[in-house]
Parts: structure tokens; C-alpha cells; sequence
């Protein structure tokens, strides 16, 4: 098969150079001592890593039933509340004055149908009278129910547990009603982190069935959150919600993982890295990493052959696992690869190759 671009480069530029040194004296090289590893096939666990950004896991609009004159605000901006603490207190003269005369009126009507509901079976009052005052009590049931809901209200409280924002009014300003909008609460433990694998990535994963397993809401996938300073998240998520079609203008799928956050070290609004870990790769070969070689074309190796000599070999690698590289093609399981004693490798040459100490290609079992 013949060598492509890159590993050709390397080939040309090396024995250029020892045919330059042949020239000028020198009658060849003792083999150069490197070590080794043994290409081969076995279940190879990889991981995938994509950007995130935090969500809340509930946003709540806080907004005012009745309109009227904020009095005094109960809250610090971004401080955690809980579910009935007093946000906002508006103010209640007039809504106080409606309820204590509602409360009145419904006391009239209780003593009126208490009154005239015995008299019935005395036949001393009409019946119609008795269901006059039965109504009467009712309307102003109905009336005090609600003037008692609208005094409630003057005391805007939290409905859920979180983070509340700021504040979009201040005391001193008129809330004319539920169009205004005064803050929001982010409930933060847990939290919601979102990731959009592309469409490629998709169907490379709906070819595998265990990874089409995978990536259903619910499955046993482990993901980890990746912190802005490279630490790892102390507890991982798992997928709760995957997106039934892809995002036409960027290509993508949202998936959505939910994380334990009662440290609160995920904030809302900010990005991550994500870790996907519990993908495999049945019968995949998989090299050190420090074994690929980066040249003007792409990626090579170098593979020891008959005789001890060694020669350049494009390849094509895929994802991480570990500190290993999944190859994607460009080897067959037999192949010895050299990891390290790159730098004295000389194409077309001896070496004297010596295998990796506890080296094993892949973190799997074989096929």
C-alpha cells in the first residue's frame, strides 16, 4: 500500500539526512534502543467530552397579585430563600380596610342565617327568607375569602427553595399588578447541566448498541463535570432528558444531565466541561498516546517490522481512553509500535526494540 503524505515526509527527510551522514564518513548507525508495544484488539472504554452550561433546575417568576406601593423589601439580592419567606411588603391600608369589612358583613350574614334557620320549622319565617339568608351568607363568604386573599398578597413570599436575583423594583415604586415582574428565584440544588453532541457523534453511537443504550434518558451513563479550573465535580449527574430532534441550525442534539449541587459550586448560566464516561469500543486497537506522532499532514507512528526496522505509518486516531489513543485505522493487531526512543529513530534502520514495562495497549479485556 503506498505511504501517504506525512509518514513519506518523515521517511524522504530521515534517510536524506543518514545518506548525508554516510557520505561524510560515517558507515551506518547501531540500532537505536527503544521500547515497544504490541498492537491489539480488546473492549476499549472511552470517554467523551463536550462543553456545558449550567441551568437552573427551576426558575420561578416572582410577581405580585395586587397592585400597590412596595413598603419594604425583605431580601438580598443573590442570599437563598425558602418556600414562604416574605419577599416584598406592600402596602395594606386599603386591603386591610376591605378584609376587616368583609370580615364584618360576613359576621352579619352568619348571625342573620343563624337567626332565621330554626324559625323554619317553626314555620315562624318564610322559607324563602331562610334561603335568602342562606345566599347572603354565602356572597359574603366569597366576599371575605377574597378580600382575605388580597391582604395575604400585600406579602409577596418565595413559593420555592433558591438563589433570588435582583430586584427589578425598589421600595417606594408602585407595582401596578402581575405584568410587573420583581424578581426571579433559581432553585440551584440540584441543577440542571446541558450538553449538545453533534450529529455525527450521534450516529456514531446509534451504529453501537451498547452505546445507543447509553444515551437514552435514564441509562447507568456516568457524567462528570469538568470545573473552569480543571477539577472534577465531587459528584456525578446522569441524563434525564434528551431532545427528540436535532437543532437545525447548529446540527446538534440537546441532552441534559440533573447534578446534586448542595454545595452550590454549579452556578446558573455558567460553562463547563462534560465527561461522558461508559462508552467501550469492542475490538479496537489502542496505543500510548505518546506514541502519535504529528507531522505537516496529520499523524503518524513509527512500526517496527522484519528485521528490527523500522518504518513510518500514517494513522488515523479517534477518541482518548485513558492515556491511551484509540486507532482508527492505519494498524492491524500484531504490530509493534514504538512508544518511547522516537527522537532516535531513524527510517529504514535497526533499532533494538524492548517491550513496554507492564505495557498493555488497552484498559479492556481482549476480543
Amino acid at each position: 500500500m503506498m505511504m501517504k503524505t506525512t509518514a513519506r515526509s518523515a521517511l524522504v527527510a530521515l534517510l536524506l539526512f543518514s545518506g548525508c551522514k554516510k557520505a561524510g564518513g560515517f558507515s551506518g548507525f547501531p540500532p537505536s534502543p527503544v521500547t515497544i508495544v504490541t498492537a491489539k484488539r480488546a473492549v476499549v472504554p472511552e470517554s467523551y467530552q463536550f462543553p456545558g452550561a449550567v441551568l437552573p433546575y427551576r426558575r420561578v417568576e416572582v410577581r405580585s397579585r395586587v397592585d400597590g406601593i412596595i413598603m419594604a423589601r425583605e431580601f438580598d439580592e443573590g442570599q437563598i430563600v425558602q418556600p414562604g419567606q416574605v419577599l416584598y411588603q406592600l402596602d395594606t391600608v386599603r386591603y386591610a380596610a376591605a378584609y376587616h369589612s368583609a370580615e364584618a358583613r360576613l359576621a352579619t350574614a352568619k348571625s342573620t342565617y343563624n337567626r332565621v334557620e330554626p324559625l323554619l320549622e317553626q314555620h315562624a319565617v318564610a322559607e324563602q327568607d331562610v334561603d335568602n339568608a342562606r345566599s347572603g351568607l354565602a356572597a359574603a363568604q366569597a366576599a371575605y375569602d377574597q378580600a382575605k386573599k388580597d391582604y395575604d398578597d400585600t406579602q409577596i413570599k418565595a413559593e420555592i427553595e433558591g438563589r433570588v436575583g435582583r430586584t427589578n423594583l425598589e421600595v417606594g415604586a408602585r407595582v401596578t399588578g402581575p405584568a410587573d415582574l420583581l424578581t426571579t428565584i433559581d432553585r440551584v440544588d440540584p441543577v440542571y447541566v446541558s450538553f449538545r453532541p453533534s450529529s455525527a457523534q450521534l450516529l456514531d453511537w446509534q451504529r453501537r448498541a451498547s452505546s445507543r443504550a447509553l444515551t437514552r434518558a435514564g441509562s447507568a451513563l456516568e457524567i462528570q463535570a469538568i470545573l473552569p479550573d480543571g477539577s472534577v465535580f465531587p459528584r456525578t449527574g446522569r441524563l434525564d432528558f434528551v431532545a427528540p430532534s436535532l437543532d437545525a441550525a447548529t446540527g446538534t442534539q440537546e441532552f441534559r444531565a440533573t447534578f446534586q449541587n448542595p454545595d452550590h459550586l454549579l452556578m446558573p448560566g455558567q460553562f463547563i466541561q462534560v465527561r461522558l464516561v461508559g462508552f467501550t469500543r469492542d475490538s479496537a486497537i489502542a496505543i500510548p498516546q505518546r506514541a502519535v506522532q504529528t507531522g505537516l499532514g496529520g499523524q503518524f507512528v513509527y512500526v517496527v517490522g522484519a528485521g528490527d526496522t523500522v518504518m513510518p505509518r500514517d494513522v488515523v486516531p479517534g477518541q482518548w481512553s485513558g492515556d491511551q489513543w484509540i486507532i482508527t485505522s492505519g494498524l492491524n493487531a500484531g504490530d509493534r509500535v514504538v512508544v518511547d526512543g522516537v527522537q532516535k529513530v531513524i527510517p529504514g534502520h535497526t533499532v533494538a526494540p524492548k517491550p513496554l514495562a507492564d505495557a498493555t495497549t488497552v484498559p479492556g479485556k481482549d476480543k
